[in-house]
């Protein structure tokens, strides 16, 4: 059996780099690289560019603050509520008059003539499993409530990262959609339902990217060459595989090995792709400005496969094992305050507004929408242990950039930010908004696993905030 020597560094599918090399010695067994491949090659070919008619956006950038932030000491800030409601934090006037959010955001609030803020978005779901599936897929989870949740049936719609990859054609050697810097996960360690691509398969599944772009070895192992493999030894591997694939056809598919293993060869070798990964050719200036947390420099990383031709990246809040088990990220059931103005709003704001600013620099931000969400928001008053604890019936979001009408307040909570009292809006809102921005009518239809047309979004438009 042929095999070429190299680490195991996995790719998201869970296959090495260096067995996808190894599989184009196997054709006389029909598996591995053109399967790999023709995966692909389906994907590309269920594009639907007659959806596509009036794009807005080119990518979008999703930021997800895992755990659920507090509307209060973010984008909806209530002043005159009690003070265990309002909190500790007070509001700050903005760049668009008659704009207020909190204080902890101060970078944020320079930029709000390019946000629409959502104050009214509600998906009834108290739970984090289920509401982040209806919050990622625009499904409701069935049934709602449900903690700790697993992937599968009945609630295995693909998230949005899926239907991108379905019809928004491939720019370049990356796919079309990818998930950094790891999936989300309880404190149970059960993934969340809605994070892959369902029941279109895995031709279509979003790429995960695992990494620790903070660290000092910031570099993505699932697309890096290892140090002992130099341009020149991969072209070597390149020249072996194509002696084995001049003499080798796939009669099924009537692709050669040649080919496919040129496209895969083409992921691992380009330099374009490869040097998206690349934190370290961004001056220090501009890292230290997105900041140098996990969840800052993902966004950078996430900003540079933007720029590598990626159409969706999604950058999750980064859970490290030293969160504590009573508050673990935005999820601030206790000390919430504390945590606020020392680990949380902070790294939020700076890399939330570096990547506005960023974007806008480059002449990106016109072709890329920004969306900064979560799974649910927090209870209006605070418990026992100076939290807040789960509440799906009212919270807040903000989107920038492509698509997305600046300078704008859509919906209104409640005075104590309990329930919406105007311009409520579901998850599925938000992804009928988002797939509009990106030129994808929200009616395109998509077979489920019995072969009934859906929807790849169940709700409206959010008229109100885009151009």
């Amino acid at each position: 059996m042929l095999r070429i020597l190299g680490s195991q560094s996995r790719l998201c599918d869970g296959i090495s780099r260096r067995e996808m090399l190894r599989v184009g010695g196997l054709a006389t067994c029909g598996v591995g690289l053109d399967h790999l491949l023709r995966n692909r090659e389906r994907s590309r070919a269920n594009a639907a560019p007659q959806a596509r008619a009036s794009i807005k956006a080119k990518s979008c950038l999703v930021l997800f603050l895992m755990g659920g932030p507090p509307t209060h000491s973010t984008w909806d800030p209530k002043t005159d509520a009690p003070a265990e409601v309002r909190g500790e934090f007070g509001a700050i006037n903005t760049a668009v008059p008659g704009i207020q959010i909190s204080e902890l955001f101060p970078r944020t609030s320079l930029l709000t003539d390019k946000l629409a803020i959502l104050r009214a978005i509600s998906s009834g779901d108290n739970a984090h499993s289920s509401s982040g599936y209806y919050m990622l897929t625009g499904v409701p989870h069935a049934p709602q409530n449900v903690e700790n949740a697993n992937p599968g049936f009945p609630n295995n719609y693909p998230n949005l990262g899926a239907i991108i990859r379905k019809f928004v054609p491939e720019r370049g050697s990356l796919p079309a959609s990818i998930r950094l810097p790891h999936r989300i996960f309880n404190t149970d360690g059960s993934v969340w339902p809605g994070q892959d691509a369902g029941f279109l398969g895995h031709h279509v599944e979003p790429w995960l990217l695992n990494c620790k772009p903070a660290t000092k070895d910031d570099r993505v192992s699932e697309l890096s060459l290892n140090a002992d493999v130099s341009d020149v030894r991969l072209l070597g591997r390149h020249s072996l595989l194509d002696q084995l694939n001049r003499r080798i056809e796939d009669a099924r598919s009537g692709h050669t090995y040649d080919r496919l293993a040129q496209q895969a060869f083409d992921m691992l070798g380009s330099s374009r792709a490869r040097n998206a990964f690349q934190l370290d050719h961004e001056p220090d200036a501009l890292r230290d400005r997105y900041g140098r947390t996990h969840f800052g420099q993902s966004v950078l990383l996430g900003r540079r496969l933007i720029e590598a031709g990626v159409s969706l990246v999604h950058v999750n809040w980064y859970r490290g094992a030293d969160e504590p088990s009573d508050a673990p990220c935005w999820d601030s059931h206790a000390r919430e305050s504390q945590r606020l103005k020392t680990v949380l709003a902070p790294p939020a704001d700076q890399a939330l507004s570096a990547v506005i600013e960023d974007l806008a620099q480059r002449g990106l931000l016109d072709e890329t929408l920004v969306v900064c969400m979560a799974e649910f928001g927090r209870t209006p008053r605070f418990n026992g242990a100076a939290g807040r604890d789960h509440w799906g019936s009212c919270y807040s979001a903000v989107l920038a950039g492509a698509g997305i009408k600046g300078g704008t307040v859509f919906g209104a909570s409640d005075a104590i930010g309990a329930y919406p009292a105007a311009g409520k809006v579901s998850p599925a809102d938000i992804t009928a908004t988002i797939f509009h921005c990106l030129g994808l009518d929200p009616m395109t239809e998509i077979q489920d696993p019995l072969g009934r047309p859906t929807p790849i979004s169940r709700g409206n438009v959010i008229r109100a905030i885009v151009t």
